[in-house]
């Protein structure tokens, strides 16, 4: 019997009787990080990295949960666990799980590059290394996210001359705070989007962000006009855009490295800009740990475990409910 195995519920311990990110309610669940494919309501006690506690809090509601800081070990039934940092969003992990001298690490998402917000990844010795495969082909290989971050600020600051109004879109938790730790706020004021702004107001007790002014339906056209706008894509298409008068949009994602990506967005400025490893990320993240096998969960995972059995590695691929980067919903005001 492996230490962790898959079940209809999610990743299972069995001699500790715990699931790490299960899709479905259990007695006890690690959490690897919040967001919504891998922390699910539902279950009856929560375990996850300390910074995580009040993210799980805002968006699963009332819940038993319990937070232990990155390294520290706990012990359930003989299995020693610890979370080590994912380098994913605030709070992320990787969930260690050693047993009779058996080590699994079981990565949840994660990303290799420091993004200026999150504990950058730590690479875990083990035997067995559950990995992500989101970017998981060679032609994802992501630039200096500060060249980035720098024409983000150029295309604002240009809008901004031109009375422009900029739409800067990515997802609520993780990567739109990412983006407002970057951002020059000598351009303009920096506007939010409810759903936006809540998560970032949960982070503040932990990283300093600029100043941001949440939008409401009091909140005119003319005070918005030629500011930026953070807000999550879904945003695209609704009612609620129409009060940001003239738009520029943009949008931030991983996914925006495919030209054919950026034209179903039909959005104006695409910046590649992702909270995944890419394609030297994953080698590297898997060649640190010293492992000799990997399990490749959701991404590219049969080209990947492919590459990863050619280059000497016992790997193979396994179903989950877990998803690349999925769209959030329309948060109402």
């Amino acid at each position: 019997m492996p230490l962790l195995e898959f079940t209809s519920k999610g990743i299972y311990c069995k001699q500790a009787d715990v699931y790490l990110d299960p899709w479905r309610g259990v007695n006890k669940a690690l959490i690897s990080h919040g967001h919504s494919d891998h922390a699910r309501w539902g279950s009856k006690h929560y375990i996850t990295q300390e910074i995580n506690v009040p993210i799980l809090q805002h968006r699963l509601g009332n819940i038993i949960v319990s937070g232990k800081k990155y390294k520290e070990t706990f012990i359930i039934n003989g299995v020693q666990f610890s979370f080590h940092p994912a380098g994913h969003v605030p709070g992320s992990s990787q969930i260690r799980a050693e047993y009779k001298g058996e080590v699994w690490v079981f990565t949840g998402d994660y990303k290799t590059q420091t993004d200026g917000i999150s504990t950058m990844f730590e690479p875990v010795n083990c035997h067995t290394f559950i990995t992500e495969s989101t970017f998981g082909l060679p032609v994802f290989q992501w630039e200096d996210p500060q060249k980035v971050h720098q024409s983000i600020n150029e295309w604002w600051a240009q809008n901004h001359d031109e009375k422009t109004t900029s739409l800067l879109m990515g997802y609520s938790l993780g990567k739109v705070q990412r983006l407002l730790k970057h951002l020059d706020p000598s351009i303009s004021k920096i506007f939010t989007h409810g759903a936006t702004e809540h998560m970032t107001q949960v982070l503040r007790q932990f990283i300093k962000f600029p100043k941001t002014e949440l939008i409401t339906r009091d909140t005119t056209k003319k005070e918005i006009e030629g500011n930026l706008v953070l807000a999550p894509p879904a945003v695209l298409g609704s009612t609620w855009i129409k009060k940001l008068g003239v738009l520029s949009t943009g949008y931030a994602s991983g996914w925006m490295a495919f030209r054919g990506a950026r034209r179903r967005r039909a959005v104006d400025r695409a910046f590649v800009l992702s909270d995944h490893a890419d394609w030297k990320g994953l080698l590297s993240a898997i060649t640190a740990t010293g492992c000799e096998n990997v399990i490749t969960t959701h991404g590219y995972t049969e080209l990947f475990a492919q590459y990863l059995n050619e280059k000497g590695w016992n790997a193979r691929t396994q179903k989950t409910q877990y998803e690349s980067e999925t769209e959030e919903i329309l948060v109402s005001e």
